[in-house]
């Protein structure tokens, strides 16, 4: 089992120490687990700051790599919010920091932050889904810098009221630009901690990355407390398994690393 999203007391939403999580990766049988701190440069919400120092998080990923060797594989990761008129800046942050995975997430939206409502304002629901992913679709054509894209359909989480669309339109166009590219999606399983039907992207989703050719996919809780870690894994790995994937995907200095889903099931 790997989970490759996973935050720690290094993120501005979780007070959890990194050696929590890591402990309990062990005693749930994880093999690897991918810590994936926030950096969400100009976010919205100006009495939340999702920076922090990169040097102090390199110091702490060492120090647990070497206190848990053999024990559990940990690897170092960012969760980056990306905007359109970010993505040189977070260019030149990646071009400089090592890391072994990156996902690509958005959070905000017209610069207004998904979280508060703020950016649903104003708009039919079908209307803000439409904007959301025209942005994503914006910011994957002019940035490559990243490994998979995060919870593809988050916007869905804050909207009381389902599309009527499936925007499978523009969800495929922005396959359409990564797949080629060698990037891939998360399954990011907070989607059932937070009342919806599944995880984030839905199944229907997950089927049309498999039919325009996608393979890379990881497994993620999002979890900000140790006891999320894993959660809803079993069920994520047979969907996976019913949907024709044949790999999980860990990432060593961004390089995908290809595991049989059949072993795991």
């Amino acid at each position: 089992m790997f989970d490759y999203h996973i935050h720690s007391d290094f993120s501005a939403d979780c007070d959890t120490p990194m050696e929590k999580s890591i402990e309990e990766g062990i005693k749930k049988g994880f093999k690897e687990i991918c810590f994936t701190e926030h950096i969400d440069y100009d976010y919205p919400d100006e009495s939340i700051v999702f920076e922090f120092d990169l040097g102090e998080y390199d110091k702490a990923i060492k120090k647990m790599k070497e206190k848990y060797e053999g024990k559990i594989s940990i690897k170092k990761g960012l969760e980056i919010g990306v905007q359109p008129h970010l993505l040189d800046r977070y260019e030149k942050l990646l071009n400089r920091e090592a890391v072994d995975f990156v996902i690509c997430s958005m959070h905000t939206t017209e610069g207004k932050d998904l979280h508060s409502g703020d950016f649903f304002r104003g708009k039919t629901v079908e209307q803000a889904y439409d904007i959301y992913y025209q942005e994503l679709l914006e910011c994957v054509r002019r940035f490559h810098h990243f490994n998979i894209l995060g919870h593809i359909d988050l916007v869905k989480r804050y909207t009381e009221e389902k599309s009527r669309k499936d925007h499978h339109d523009i969800i495929a166009e922005i396959f359409k630009e990564i797949i080629p590219m060698g990037k891939g999606i998360e399954l990011n399983t907070s989607g059932y901690r937070y009342g919806l039907e599944g995880g984030m992207p839905s199944a229907d989703i997950l089927k049309l990355y498999k039919e325009l050719g996608g393979e890379i996919l990881t497994l993620g809780s999002d979890s900000h407390i140790e006891t999320t870690l894993g959660y809803k894994f079993r069920e994520s790995l047979q969907l996976f398994d019913e949907l024709g994937f044949k790999y999980i995907t860990t990432f060593e200095g961004e390089e995908p690393v290809f595991h049989s889903i059949r072993s795991m099931v």
